[in-house]
């Protein structure tokens, strides 16, 4: 039985790897992704937090791109390519926790609004609500103000406030789930509500949050980039905190471009990235959008 069960995974994986293949740009941003992660965790074994010190800055104030520092350096004379580099690693790390976070109030919220229903799902989809109608970036750019701007308090106000949509969306998908006939012969046979959503439903929505978590990262990461540059700043290099630095120094007034435009494309390079992929996923995971292609 175990070794059936195994085949059928295998010739599952097998599947979906061939029909995510046929989506060019989703394996396009799969690459860009896998770039993206390996340089950042490979990071702390060729630069370390050294190269942000504004008092060992090897080069001039905006000097620009050239042999020595390919992408230019910024007011402090700090090159701005080491920089992108190490900030990279701030970037990923919080839209990937704060997508989490997201993901997981989403999930358990929408999980038992669909399944109980009644006065809990009815109550638990106001609350859903309430979050809904709140404009989230004010909300958590008002959350990192009170509660500081550490790495922690950054996730979680990203997290707590991006959660509405996802909830909805798992609450749809759970009552189409619960009205297949499987879940009436569970509950004949004796299947409790934790068996029920975390033997059937949760299984059958897992496809649908991994399409929505690529994207809820992309979403993360520029609600950071938008935070530190509020001034929201998590302390640590971000992409968001060095487009911040350019505009308070005035780059634009001096001509270093480069210090505006490639952190701004870096975060555009990784979010296009996660939406491609999150478009390709959820392309090949949903079946309405697999028989229309």
């Amino acid at each position: 039985m175990t070794s059936v069960a195994a085949t059928r995974r295998r010739q599952a994986l097998t599947n979906f790897w061939t029909d995510f293949r046929r989506h060019r740009a989703g394996v396009a941003g799969m690459v860009v992704l896998l770039v993206a992660v390996v340089l950042a965790l490979v990071a702390p074994l060729f630069i370390d937090e050294g190269v942000t010190s504004v008092i060992d800055a090897p080069g001039e104030k905006f000097q620009a791109p050239g042999l020595d520092f390919p992408f230019g350096t910024d007011e402090s004379g700090r090159s701005i390519l080491l920089m992108i580099w190490w900030g990279s690693r701030a970037s990923l790390l919080i839209g990937f926790l704060a997508a989490l976070l997201s993901i997981v109030i989403g999930m358990v919220i929408g999980i038992a609004a669909g399944h109980f229903g009644g006065w809990v799902g009815g109550a638990l989809m106001r609350v859903t609500d309430w979050f809904l109608v709140l404009p989230s970036l004010v909300t958590a750019l008002v959350l990192a103000a009170i509660l500081g701007g550490s790495t922690f308090t950054i996730i979680m106000a990203i997290g707590v406030t991006t959660w509405p949509s996802t909830a909805r969306l798992i609450r749809a998908q759970t009552f189409a789930v619960e009205a297949r006939p499987y879940i009436e012969r569970s509950k004949a046979l004796g299947g409790g509500h934790w068996h029920i959503t975390t033997r059937h439903v949760l299984p059958n929505v897992a496809p649908l949050l991994l399409a929505s978590t690529t994207l809820e990262v992309a979403s993360a990461i520029v609600t950071e980039s938008t935070l530190a540059f509020l001034g929201a700043s998590a302390n640590k290099t971000s992409w968001g905190t060095m487009l911040r630095g350019s505009y308070d120094y005035g780059a634009a007034n001096e001509g270093a471009w480069w210090y505006i435009i490639l952190p701004g494309l870096a975060i555009l390079v990784v979010v296009m990235a996660f939406t491609l992929v999150g478009r390709a996923l959820e392309a090949v995971l949903n079946p309405r959008l697999r028989r229309a292609a």
